[in-house]
């Protein structure tokens, strides 16, 4: 007996000995697994559709027969972006959306693809169109945001209500390193934290370099997205005024990548939408401040 319980507990060690291992070589995809644990545990289902020729992943979480609601990421971003913010829609009886756009998260990386806000946008409708989504309450996060707006404007009829986090949209030229957003080394990688967050967590070394990695593999898709947004062919400055639906925008005060003028330009140019600003909170509001930003996201889609 003493013998089995020896065994068992080298058993124990040799596992606690290989996951750490797998953590500190692998420790984003250790973190991914944590985050899908995190929606199948809130009782998500991942799924996938072809729209356009292309496997597009997405989340759905939610009671069936809900009012539907999709939400948009943004640059480099991916369906679990919004893991926070989306359990205060499910809470308030929505069946909520999380498609990860043509090459990011678990969708499809097309090479022939231009990754424009454009292009997304009209991906965005094919999603509603092969999952039956006739009309929806849509969101979108920083590019999600203007690839959201150029959906609400041109096909008005699909979307009941917009919601705007953060967002990208208007044409003015970054004020930051754009080199950031494909960072190749520890340092770069601070900086676009700081960028993104007012206050952000240390990145332990084994950490940046694993991130690194994976951004480095996935830059090419970035590239072309950041590339095709410069030119300001697909900026929503004239299309906001046509926008007749109820719009919210949601802003981080300490926004540097999108600062809060752009919100406040784009209040201008939708007069009844309404902004609501969340102190101490930068880019990623929707998800480090989705205490705050929840409950009034619901009160929005509820009204």
């Amino acid at each position: 007996m003493a013998r089995d319980w020896k065994l068992v507990g080298l058993a124990a060690a040799a596992m606690l000995l290989v996951g750490w291992l797998g953590f500190v070589t692998h420790p984003v995809a250790c973190f991914n697994g944590l985050n899908y644990l995190r929606e199948w545990l809130a009782g998500a289902q991942n799924r996938s559709v072809r729209v356009a020729g292309y496997r597009v992943h997405y989340v759905v979480q939610g009671p069936v027969g809900g009012p539907p609601v999709v939400l948009v990421h943004g640059l480099s971003g991916r369906a679990e972006d919004w893991l926070s913010l989306a359990p205060y829609l499910v809470q308030a009886g929505r069946r909520v959306y999380l498609p990860d756009l043509p090459g990011y998260g678990r969708s499809e990386q097309p090479a022939n693809f231009s990754y424009s806000v454009r292009d997304e946008a009209a991906v965005v409708v094919g999603f509603l169109d092969a999952l039956g989504l006739r009309q929806v309450d849509l969101g979108g996060w920083s590019m999600g945001g203007a690839i959201a707006q150029h959906v609400a404007a041109r096909h008005p009829e699909r979307v009941h209500r917009l919601m705007l986090f953060d967002s990208a949209g208007i044409y003015e030229m970054p004020k930051w390193d754009l080199r950031l957003f494909t960072p190749t080394s520890p340092t770069q990688l601070d900086q676009l934290d700081a960028l993104l967050m007012p206050h952000p967590p240390i990145v332990p070394g084994f950490v940046a370099r694993d991130v690194l990695r994976v951004m480095n593999r996935n830059a090419w898709v970035v590239r072309r997205a950041m590339d095709s947004m410069l030119t300001g062919q697909d900026a929503t400055d004239a299309l906001l005024p046509q926008l007749k639906m109820p719009v919210l925008l949601v802003w981080g005060a300490e926004d540097r990548i999108t600062p809060l003028s752009h919100g406040e330009a784009m209040h201008r140019l939708v007069p009844q939408a309404e902004l609501d600003v969340f102190p101490g909170c930068g880019h990623m509001a929707p998800g480090q401040c989705a205490g705050q930003v929840g409950p009034a996201v619901v009160e929005f889609v509820t009204q």
